[in-house]
């Protein structure tokens, strides 16, 4: 399969698109989307630094996983007035910190000042959306296996 990304700038360090984000207020909800649409339940997941559970769909057939995120305190969960939608597009990228300062380089900020811990095995960062006509854009480089054991936070599920 032909790369659909340019070899210059940002794109030269996109491996794929990773996922689409979409936020939801419960796991029921997510679930109820999950076995609406046939998808496939890859793992699940907790992070720390946005207090959110994560239920993530399986990669098939080239096609892009989704990410379910279930806010348990914080910004996330008014998002769209508390009742969720998508929330961003996700890239996997070869070198984190290199596409960072390529961000930078083109006067665009990132949310964290540095990656932050996602789950087990990645880490992320978000280019701010008014640098990308409004679209949240995360990116992911990956630094471990997934832990397909991991589950929600202790005590939310």
């Amino acid at each position: 399969m032909e790369n659909m990304f340019a070899n210059t700038g940002i794109g030269k360090h996109i491996i794929r698109v990773h996922h689409w984000g979409i936020v939801l207020p419960t796991v029921e909800k997510a679930e109820a989307f999950i076995d609406m649409f046939g998808l496939v339940e890859d793992y699940r997941g907790y992070v720390e630094a946005y207090d959110s559970n994560l239920i993530f769909t399986t990669h098939g057939d080239g096609h892009d996983a989704i990410e379910f995120i279930i806010p348990l305190s914080g910004v996330l969960t008014e998002f769209n007035k508390g009742k969720g939608g998508i929330a961003h597009v996700a890239y996997l990228v070869d070198d984190i910190k290199a596409v960072s300062e390529e961000v930078r380089a083109m006067g665009m900020e990132l949310l964290e000042r540095e990656a932050t811990q996602g789950t087990e095995e990645i880490i992320v960062n978000f280019i701010r959306p008014k640098y990308t006509q409004g679209i949240l854009v995360e990116l992911i480089e990956q630094i471990g296996e997934v832990n397909y054991n991991g589950t929600f936070k202790p005590g939310t599920f």
